[in-house]
């Protein structure tokens, strides 16, 4: 026994770049996928249990949910009533599945503290994975080789392997296959959290349509295979934000834009108020925006909250370190 508990606490991402290729046989999509990892963050705490509830929880606002086999789970932060409780959650089956390659009953506690927002394009579900795996490494003693870590995160899901690394990374393939890359400063970024979400399946079928629609094709053989941008990439080394904002593009931002149109608003109000560069996070319906120095970021928050078209507005730096575990 490794000791009662264990924490990792796990950075939310933006993607600078989200190029994406075309509809694969496999149902997926090949990506070109600069992640960056922000300063907003969810702690998961892995401890020893036997799938009881002991009422410990009472009262706090705490969503808790007995999984089976051993495996409870409690979550407590922002959005914490937003957060599946039961098997499909990422961090359950994180748990399961580290267990399962050491031969051991999945007999743990899971509560994880929330502050990445909920559905909103920031992996944050993935970063509860790869927080539970190491984690629970910790809790159990298992001493499981970093490389399979990350190949136990890209089963789980093509975010979850970033969330594990941190820093800022070229996600290929599906996203989970990573080259690290050098960053030569601090950005300064805002996040608009919009209400309610949006299913990342959907905003990649409604990329496929806008494509048939415009008619350029949908498939591997009339979409280009995505490929970084080199401007980009010398932005995060050099350290250039004004670099970086002339840089940034995501293939899924008219998508979600198409299936939220609010969102629309919500980009025209971060640039007014002075970013260098909006873009929707992934596939959204979080907007993020990269401002020049602390007191521009704090400007725009502060403009996209007064507008009323977004639920808050955040600031944060990036780059972040990836899935860390606490002191005791």
């Amino acid at each position: 026994m490794a000791g009662d508990s264990a924490t990792a606490r796990v950075p939310a991402k933006v993607n600078v770049q989200l190029a994406v290729g075309g509809l694969r046989p496999d149902g997926f999509h090949g990506l070109a996928n600069v992640f960056l990892a922000v300063g907003l963050y969810d702690e998961v705490t892995a401890s020893h249990g036997d799938g009881r509830d002991d009422g410990s929880a009472e009262g706090d606002g705490t969503g808790r949910q007995d999984c089976g086999h051993g495996v409870r789970l409690t979550v407590s932060g922002r959005d914490a009533a937003h957060v599946p409780l039961d098997e499909s959650n990422l961090a359950v089956r994180a748990a399961r599945l580290l267990a399962e390659r050491h031969g051991r009953e999945p007999r743990v506690r899971l509560h994880i503290t929330k502050d990445i927002p909920v559905a909103g394009g920031m992996a944050g579900g993935s970063a509860d994975a790869a927080g539970a795996l190491l984690a629970c490494d910790a809790l159990w003693g298992t001493h499981t080789p970093q490389d399979e870590l990350r190949a136990m995160c890209a089963e789980l899901g093509s975010d979850v392997p970033f969330s594990l690394v941190g820093g800022a990374a070229l996600g290929q393939g599906r996203g989970e296959l990573l080259t690290p890359l050098e960053t030569g400063g601090t950005f300064h970024w805002v996040f608009a959290l919009a209400d309610g979400g949006l299913s990342t399946p959907a905003v990649y079928r409604e990329c496929d349509r806008l494509r048939e629609a415009a008619g350029t094709g949908a498939d591997v053989d009339s979409v280009p295979e995505p490929r970084p941008s080199a401007l980009l990439l010398d932005a995060l080394r050099s350290g250039d934000a004004e670099a970086l904002a002339a840089a940034v593009s995501n293939d899924l931002q008219a998508a979600a834009v198409s299936l939220r149109p609010s969102l629309s608003d919500t980009l025209k109000t971060g640039t007014a108020a002075g970013a260098l560069a909006a873009l929707v996070s992934g596939s959204g319906p979080t907007c993020a925006f990269l401002a020049g120095d602390a007191g521009s970021a704090a400007r725009i928050a502060a403009a996209l909250e007064e507008s009323g078209h977004c639920r808050s507005a955040r600031t944060t730096t990036a780059p972040a370190p990836g899935a860390r575990l606490l002191p005791a």
